[in-house]
Parts: C-alpha cells; sequence; structure tokens
C-alpha cells in the first residue's frame, strides 16, 4: 500500500464556499497584520472554485462589508445588480395576490442588497486569497478525519485518485494527501458528509434540535430584454404545494438579460408521492412566471439542499482542534432566504477565534472564542428573531401559519421578545406511508417552458470518472425494495432532482434499485430524506459532480 504524503499547515479549510473563503481571508488578513507567516489551505472538491455553488441568490453585503469594506469599486461581480425592486406573491392556480410591503418588517424589504451568482462572488473571493499567499486546491475532496492520539483533530486527508469501483487501483492510482493543521474548519455546506461524523463523535447536537432542509431547484434562464428589468426580485409562496407540503418560488433579474429562478420544497412534506423537481416544473407553468420566461432560453440547471432549522438547529461550534463554519453549521435565515451574509461572517469569527490562539502557541484545542463571538454576534440575533417561522408554517399550514409567523417576526422585530421557541422534526420522520397518500399526477413537460430530468441534468455539466466506487453507499442493500418501495412507493425516484435513483425490473421480473451515480449533482437530499436512513452520501473522486459556470 503507498504510503500517504502529508503536508502541515496552520489552518486547513475544507470548502471553498463563501464561508470557507471569508474564513481564510480574515485570517490572512490578521496574520499580515500583525507581520506574522501564518499558512492556510482550502481544499474544495469541485473542479474549481465556484464549481459546485448554487444558491438564488440575493446577498445581504453586511459580512462582505466587514471583510473587504472597498469591494464595490474592486470589480467584484455581485456589484452588478443591485436590488431595485422586491415583490412577494401569494400564487393560486391562475391567479396572484401581492402582499404589501408595509405587512412585512424592515428586514423583509431586500433594501440594500445585490442579486448575482455566488459562484462567481466565490471566485472573485479567491482570486483575491490566492493573491494573499491562500493555497487553494480544486478537485481534491477531503474524505477522512485525521486525529491526534488524544482524540482530537489533527486535519484531513483527501481520496485516494484511480481507484475502480471493485476497489483495486487502475494504472492511474494516487493516494490522497494528508494535511495537518493546528486546526481545521469543516465549510462543507449544508449537510456535508465529514460534518455529519464530528456531529456524532463530539456530540455536537447534543442541546440542539435537529437540523432541517429545503430542497432548492434553480435554472437559469435568458429571456427577452424588453421583459428583463435588472434587479427585480419576486418570491412566491402557496401554489403548487399543498397537502402537508411547503416551500416556495424565487425568479431574480439579473445582469445581461438573464433570470435565475427556482423552487424550494421543504423537505419535511409528508406525501411520498411528491416530487420536488416536478413542483418546480409546474411552477413555472404559472401564468405570471410563464409570461416572464415565454420567448426565453434556459440555460443551465441545477439543486441544492439548503439548511432551514436556523437558530434552534445551530450545534456547538467548536471540538477539539476545529469549528464548523457556515452552512456546515447552518444559519440560513429562512423567511429571508438569505445565508451567504451569515455563512461568511461565522469564517470570519471562528478565523479570528484560530488566529489569537495560535498567536498564543496553543493548538488542537477547543476553540471557545468562536462560540462566544457568536453568542454576542449579529448572526445569532438575526436567527433568533425568526426562530418560529418555519416551525409555524409546518404546524399550522400555508395560511394560518404565515399569518402567525408573520405576528411572532413583528413582535420579536419591535423588540417583544416571545417566551418561546418551537420545536424542529427531521425531516425524514415526516413522511406518510404510501396508503395514507392521494397519488400526484404531474404533467408532462413541454420542452419549452417545463423540462425532464436528465435533459436538466445535462445543463449541469454534471460528470464522474464512472469506473469509481458508487458514492451513494446503502447501509443495507434490500431496504429500498424491502422496505421504502412496499411502504413508502419508493420516493428516492421521486425526491432526487438527477434522476440517481430508479425502480427496474430484474431479468426474472421483480423489482431492483438501481444507483446512477454518474447523474449525482451533490445535492444531498437522499441522504436527508431517506426514511430508512439507509442512503450514505460520501465524496466521490475529487473533481467529480456538477460545474456550474455561473449559479
Amino acid at each position: 500500500m503507498s504510503e500517504r504524503e502529508s503536508m502541515p499547515y496552520d489552518l486547513v479549510i475544507v470548502g471553498g464556499g463563501p464561508a470557507g473563503l471569508s474564513a481564510a481571508i480574515r485570517f490572512k488578513q490578521l496574520a499580515d497584520e500583525a507581520g506574522k507567516e501564518l499558512s492556510v489551505c482550502i481544499l474544495e472538491k469541485g473542479s474549481e472554485i465556484g464549481a459546485h455553488i448554487l444558491s438564488g441568490a440575493v446577498i445581504d453585503p453586511k459580512a462582505l462589508d466587514e471583510l473587504i469594506p472597498a469591494w464595490r469599486d474592486e470589480d467584484c461581480p455581485l456589484a452588478k445588480t443591485p436590488v431595485t425592486e422586491n415583490h412577494h406573491w401569494v400564487l393560486t392556480k391562475t391567479k396572484k395576490f401581492s402582499i404589501p410591503h408595509l405587512m412585512t418588517p424592515s428586514f423583509m424589504h431586500n433594501k440594500g442588497t445585490y442579486t448575482g451568482s455566488l459562484g462567481n462572488l466565490c471566485r472573485w473571493l479567491a482570486e483575491r486569497a490566492e493573491n494573499m499567499g491562500i493555497e487553494i486546491f480544486p478537485g481534491f475532496a477531503a474524505a477522512e478525519i485525521l486525529y491526534n492520539n488524544d482524540g482530537s483533530v489533527k486535519g484531513v486527508a483527501t481520496g485516494d485518485m484511480g481507484v475502480a469501483r471493485d476497489g483495486s487501483h487502475k494504472p492511474d492510482y494516487e493516494p490522497g494527501l494528508e494535511l495537518h493543521a493546528k486546526y481545521t474548519f469543516f465549510a462543507e455546506g449544508a449537510h456535508g458528509h465529514l460534518t455529519k461524523i464530528l456531529k456524532r463523535q463530539f456530540e455536537l447536537t447534543a442541546d440542539s434540535q435537529p437540523q432541517i432542509y429545503g430542497l432548492g431547484v434553480k435554472e437559469l434562464w435568458d429571456i427577452d430584454p424588453a421583459k428583463h428589468k435588472a434587479g427585480r426580485v419576486i418570491h412566491s409562496q402557496g401554489w403548487p404545494l399543498s397537502g402537508g407540503a411547503n416551500g416556495g418560488g424565487f425568479l431574480y433579474h439579473q445582469a445581461d438579460n438573464q433570470v435565475a429562478l427556482g423552487f424550494v420544497t421543504w423537505l419535511n412534506y409528508e406525501n411520498p408521492y411528491l416530487s420536488p423537481f416536478e413542483e418546480m416544473q409546474r411552477w413555472k407553468q404559472h401564468p405570471e412566471i410563464r409570461k416572464i420566461l415565454e420567448g426565453g432560453k434556459r440555460v443551465s440547471y441545477g439543486a441544492r439542499a439548503i439548511n432551514d432549522g436556523g437558530f434552534q438547529a445551530v450545534p456547538k461550534l467548536y471540538f477539539p482542534g476545529g469549528a464548523l463554519i457556515g452552512c456546515s453549521a447552518g444559519f440560513v435565515n429562512v423567511p429571508r432566504i438569505k445565508g451567504t451574509h451569515t455563512s461568511m461572517k461565522t469564517g470570519m469569527m471562528a478565523a479570528e477565534a484560530a488566529y489569537e490562539a495560535i498567536v498564543a502557541e496553543r493548538t488542537s484545542d477547543e476553540l471557545v472564542a468562536y462560540g462566544t463571538a457568536y453568542e454576542n454576534s449579529w448572526v445569532r440575533e438575526e436567527l433568533r428573531v425568526v426562530r418560529n417561522v418555519l416551525p409555524a408554517v409546518e404546524k399550522y399550514g400555508d395560511f394560518l401559519g404565515t399569518i402567525l409567523s408573520g405576528m411572532n417576526m413583528w413582535a420579536e422585530h419591535l423588540k417583544i421578545k416571545m417566551p418561546f421557541t418551537m420545536k424542529l422534526h427531521p425531516d425524514w420522520s415526516r413522511l406518510k406511508r404510501a396508503e395514507h397518500c392521494e397519488k400526484i399526477e404531474y404533467p408532462k413537460p413541454d420542452g419549452v417552458i417545463s423540462f425532464d430530468r436528465l435533459s436538466s441534468v445535462f445543463l449541469s455539466n454534471t460528470n464522474h470518472v464512472e469506473d469509481q466506487p458508487v458514492h451513494l453507499q446503502l447501509k443495507d442493500p434490500n431496504i429500498p425494495v424491502d422496505v421504502n418501495l412496499p411502504v413508502f412507493a419508493g420516493p428516492s425516484a421521486r425526491y432526487c432532482p438527477a434522476g440517481v435513483y430508479e425502480f427496474i425490473e430484474d431479468e426474472a421480473g421483480k423489482p431492483k434499485f438501481q444507483i446512477n451515480a454518474q447523474n449525482c449533482v451533490h445535492c444531498k437530499t437522499c441522504d436527508i430524506k431517506d426514511p430508512s436512513q439507509n442512503i450514505n452520501w460520501v465524496v466521490p473522486e475529487g473533481g467529480g459532480g456538477p460545474n456550474y459556470p455561473n449559479m
């Protein structure tokens, strides 16, 4: 067996998204200001920075203003499109009703925000990071956590390259690389595969409620310039979801006559016949959405799970040797539909704690200062104010729940603190048996406004080395056919937005579970929603997955 090489760093960061990049930049800023030579590297499983980044996105620049105050004057792509209009629609099947601004607290109005590609913002941040001497390794997936003798985190190891599906080594085999650090940050995004291990191992969720998620299915369209209005932001709720399902749509007019649109289905839905992908395609056929898209062309597609748990689902953020930052911990403000600014700020706070520890010649201990900084931060306060919004809608339904959550937000906004925090329930536990639910008949795609999954995945530029171990692991290979198919009607065939899972017939005419791992867009929905918790998503060979150009 080949011996792995190792490289030492002061700080290693797993994930090149907004949290990881902000942490690296802030750490290096502090070191440079003090004239200290401290090393930091970022591992990114995508083929390049931004390749796996997907977000709406309307971005509050609050954290970016703190990190790089002059960003508007430095050719940052986000500065192209400030938000100029903000609309919230409640949809029925054929009509829309607008909610007036006066009915919502000021933090819901998107004043001072920007819309654009989060992937392109990350590419811009990465360029700045590299200019500061930060090492970035795209195409290298962190596959394993390394530990010191005392159990503290020592760093991570990248996955071996050139391993065949049967586990044998191909001619181009290369062993993974070990990266050792005084502290290791995990910025893997929602439901990170190493973060799952850390949460269990260090009991990080002992005092928090379970994290819950939404699945965002997104497309980019080039539309008729006559219909485009840069900076126009639209959110919707209501149709087409009903019957124990909630979520909503978004449509953002971005630069160059392009709109980013998508639909988020909360993964706490009850009906196993529901398909988040098909709900998104159906939503586009609403007359108000369709008329914006008609005459345009779809140019990109992707999907990603989103943390929806908020305040009560934030775990303990630090452990011996490292910390969780960004969406690895979950800081999305659900009613604002924003998490970039909170993710960036948590990365910055963790970096400040790690820098102070290293300067004090500490290593591999708990960064308690990061937890303290979070407790006193605007991030925590922002999440606290809206903590009951999603649980209220889940418990009381879209109409009454929206009214109650709106009242709750207004009260908190006016400094009237509610004396309760509503509970969350794991998404997988919410699915009902198929026999108790109605089948949902979705219309066939018209190839103009709505499309099928396989043609959509093609637009995500998803690619995996075919002869490699399947990265979607079944704890028990019999459960899909023996349990999930008869009890829940095989929900994986519908909740996956990329057509990864299929139930087909074998030679004897019996049902067989097939995994098309090469289609996977790394959304993590299967790991989250599987009612038997039988699917374990792990990283494929580095560089595999989607290649989003400007999502």
